[in-house]
């Protein structure tokens, strides 16, 4: 019997080597079919456009977003046509400035950026970007900008959250 049992083990343990070469010949194979497959899918994925990048988080995000700030804001409120209230000037604004400091040359997205921190969604009225240049709101070293609510430049300012 002991003879019997050693050839019937001697048996099982070629044949579970067999097997095992089998079953890890096949797993290879599926392996590499799978990586290929996946791979030939995802070559053909489309790109999805996210859009632009966030703001980041807790920044407020006017409605006109920086397509409005450059467009309207930059030209109507940041540069002005009186050369004495330009907020873009050398000793003001541009950057290493006072405060709020614009790059320069003009750079849009780092720019608007930089403008969404002196931002109030919430209350544009009282958005530090606004009440800074407005007369008799918060004292500006550069002065009245503004001299009230009505000027034309406040409200394309006051637009751009709409």
């Amino acid at each position: 019997m002991g003879s019997r049992t050693s050839v019937v083990a001697g048996g099982l343990a070629r044949l579970g080597v067999g097997v095992g070469r089998y079953l890890g010949r096949c797993l290879r194979l599926r392996r590499g079919l799978g990586l290929g497959l996946g791979l030939a899918l995802l070559g053909g994925c489309p790109t999805v456009d996210l859009g632009d990048t966030p703001t980041d988080i807790g920044l407020c995000n006017p409605a006109g977003g920086l397509t409005y700030f450059q467009n309207q804001i930059w030209p109507n409120y940041v540069v002005r046509t009186d050369p004495k209230t330009q907020c873009n000037q050398g000793n003001c604004h541009i950057a290493g400035g006072n405060g709020l400091d614009f790059p320069n040359p003009v750079d849009y997205p780092t720019a608007y950026r930089r403008v969404q921190i002196y931002l109030n969604c919430g209350m544009p009225s009282a958005s530090p970007f606004l009440t800074k240049p407005l007369a008799g709101i918060d004292a500006h070293s550069g002065g009245d900008i503004f001299s009230s609510l009505s000027d034309p430049a406040v409200q394309v300012f006051l637009n751009w959250f709409q």
